[in-house]
């Protein structure tokens, strides 16, 4: 049995074009090769962040201060 209905459109996360989130599409969820490698770029830039609460072991440090060593 194969599955004839058609792809879902989804908005690309990088540019918010409409694409095709289907195994047709190579880069999905991205529009393109630049949406996706663009979007590999920051995330080795350290650009995107996920807020964190300080460690409690560590009293008075903040997720901002550098790491020790």
């Amino acid at each position: 049995m194969s599955d004839t209905s058609p792809p879902r459109i989804i908005a690309c996360p990088a540019c918010g074009k409409a694409t095709a989130f289907a195994a047709s599409n190579r880069w999905r969820p991205f529009c393109s090769e630049r949406c996706r490698t663009g979007d590999l770029g920051a995330w080795s830039d350290e650009s995107y962040r996920i807020p964190a609460s300080p460690n409690e072991e560590e009293p008075g440090k903040t997720p901002d201060d550098p790491p020790i060593g």
